[in-house]
């Protein structure tokens, strides 16, 4: 029997095993997805209190609709003989989804660095949550001030001090001008204090030492800063772009026989931009990377990679949130309006369960129309 094997169970590969059964029908054709853990992580969400509540169990999705769950971890993907070896076992495969994820990029020779806290893993989440669960107006300082960093700051503005530190002259520099001013209004508001031009240089109990030399009081430090694709990608490619991500026609074909989907594909978004490594792309990648690979075996035509509009909701705890349209980042929406948008967002990328028709159509949906995004010259908005 011919069968299709997925790496990853995070967004892309949830849903690439969804597209991938949705293409086989009735057909004689084997899925199987390969991850280590019980649990799809929303990553998006595991900055918020509670980060346990993010999670949705694969069973439910997977069960349903007949894909097998290899619980292991992938350590090789041998491309010639169509093989990958998961946690010391070989599995064939006729066609292969890599959907692998990406990784915190983690701070190297930093003094003290087994003292930092993520969000990156739920296991990171959990971390921080139980150090910080019974102290009372805490001191924490997160480095990074892009989208993980300021939801993981202003979150934790509610539990007591804040420094956000960042190389960059700016606040928010990888979103660019267009909501600079509400993000900057926000962190006023909530009280979290900027170093800007600066980083983190050592991790101490209970201290942290900037790079101008200044040691800040600091309960926790938070380490949010930069993504890299999973290491599997070079295993596939050797021309990676500078995220460690595998280059994909628009059928999101990386190799003959292996499609990449998530934040392992740098995948076209138009002319001038690929994809972003976030749920909003690899919830689409991942239906379409799986239903092309099954439907490759199949002898039925593929389908093209056509995103959505692109658009940014940015949580700023108590201060509500920001909601952006287009790679300008125009803000449509903030305070208690985009903390509104952002709520629905949250619930939005909780895929269905239990019930195998519902799965499957959300798999055939690549996009959904959501009424409660402000719009004005566009009509449709991604699924997350």
């Amino acid at each position: 029997m011919a069968h299709v094997v997925i790496i990853g169970g995070g967004f892309a590969g949830v849903w690439s095993a969804a597209g991938a059964a949705l293409a086989r029908g009735d057909a004689d054709l084997r899925v199987t997805l390969v991850a280590p853990n019980e649990h799809l992580v929303l990553r998006p969400r595991l900055y918020e209190p509670e980060p346990d509540r993010a999670t949705v169990e694969l069973r439910r999705i997977l069960g349903p609709i007949g894909v097998e769950h290899l619980r292991a971890s992938v350590s090789t993907i041998d491309t010639g003989r169509r093989v990958v070896v998961a946690d010391g076992r070989e599995v064939g495969y006729d066609r292969l989804v890599l959907a692998a994820g990406s990784a915190l990029v983690r701070p190297r020779d930093l003094p003290g660095a087994e003292r930092l806290f993520d969000i990156d893993t739920l296991d990171g989440a959990r971390r921080l949550t139980d150090h910080l669960r019974d102290r009372e107006d805490c001191t924490t300082v997160v480095v990074g001030a892009g989208f993980v960093g300021l939801e993981a700051a202003t979150a934790l503005a509610a539990r007591g001090r804040v420094l956000l530190v960042d190389r960059a002259d700016t606040v928010a520099e990888p979103l660019g001008p267009g909501p600079r001013a509400e993000i900057e209004a926000a962190l006023d508001e909530l009280g979290v204090a900027r170093r800007l031009g600066t980083t983190v240089t050592e991790v101490g109990d209970g201290y942290a030492v900037l790079s101008d030399g200044t040691r800040v009081e600091a309960d926790a430090v938070v380490w949010s800063v930069g993504m890299r694709a999973s290491e599997l990608t070079r295993q596939i490619s050797a021309e990676l772009d500078h995220l460690g991500r595998v280059p994909v026609d628009r059928r999101l074909r990386a190799l003959p026989e292996v499609f990449a989907a998530g934040d392992t594909a740098a995948a076209a978004f138009d002319a001038d931009h690929t994809v972003m490594q976030a749920c909003q792309h690899a919830v689409p990648l991942g239906k379409v990377a799986g239903y092309n690979a099954a439907a490759d075996l199949l002898g039925r035509p593929l389908r093209d990679f056509t995103p959505g509009p692109y658009v940014t909701c940015l949580d700023l705890g108590g201060a509500g949130a920001i909601f952006t349209r287009g790679w300008g980042r125009r803000v449509m929406a903030s305070g208690a309006d985009g903390a509104a948008i952002k709520q629905r967002i949250n619930q939005a990328i909780h895929p269905p369960v239990d019930d195998a028709a519902e799965i499957l159509a959300a798999a055939d949906h690549v996009y959904l129309d959501l009424p409660f995004f402000p719009r004005d010259e566009e009509t449709t908005a991604p699924v997350a």
